[in-house]
């Protein structure tokens, strides 16, 4: 199987093709002609309904069918490239560039900016509400670049640039705890009413 078609939808897959009159290893015209035809007469949702599976599954079943092994992210738009930023060697700290969002993943973002090599915004760069997804078009700024480890530090633009202007002391003080705030200094522990309702 070197389909992308998740094993929680194989009982779906199995009824598309018995509903297409096609064995699993049908050649791939086959499958194109078949789907084609499906997708003329029937509309999605109605077969989708017939089948008891979502539009959406369907729609990546039948896609599937007739580009098995298929990377979605192949779908999404292409970086914005620019004629002077070609490879790493080309970035520095401060540059702003636009890139598509190729990766969500729980600390961070990869953003394609257009060299060999995708950057990572870290999520303490992403402004509090900001919710990226799959091929967003945004702009970020280098921040820094390991080019022997292959690694493009990114940053939201302007959020850099404030960090860094920021004396150290100040951000310093903001992590630290005041030696004179009794919530800190209290060693007793606090008292808890609890309300059952």
């Amino acid at each position: 199987d070197a389909s992308a078609i998740h094993p929680e939808s194989y009982t779906a897959a199995k009824k598309v093709l018995k509903q297409l009159n096609l064995a699993p290893d049908a050649p791939l015209e086959e499958r194109e002609r078949k789907v084609d035809e499906l997708r003329q007469s029937t509309s999605t949702a109605e077969l989708a309904a017939a089948l008891g599976v979502g539009e959406p599954t369907l729609i990546d079943i039948l896609d599937q069918l007739v580009r098995p092994g298929r990377d979605p992210r192949e779908d999404l738009p292409a970086p914005i490239l620019r004629s002077d930023v070609l490879s790493m060697d080309d970035l520095y700290p401060g540059l702003e560039l636009d890139g598509t969002v190729r990766n969500v993943v729980d600390f961070g973002a990869f953003i394609d900016i257009g060299v060999k090599q995708d950057g990572l915004l870290h999520r303490s760069q992403i402004p509090h509400g900001t919710v990226l997804n799959v091929g967003d078009v945004i702009t970020v700024a280098i921040e820094k670049v390991e080019k022997e480890r292959g690694r493009i530090g990114l940053a939201w633009p302007g959020k850099a640039a404030d960090e860094q202007s920021a004396p150290k002391q100040q951000k310093r003080a903001k992590n630290q705890k005041s030696s004179n705030d009794k919530r800190y200094n209290d060693k007793k522990k606090p008292k808890v009413d609890w309300a059952i309702g």
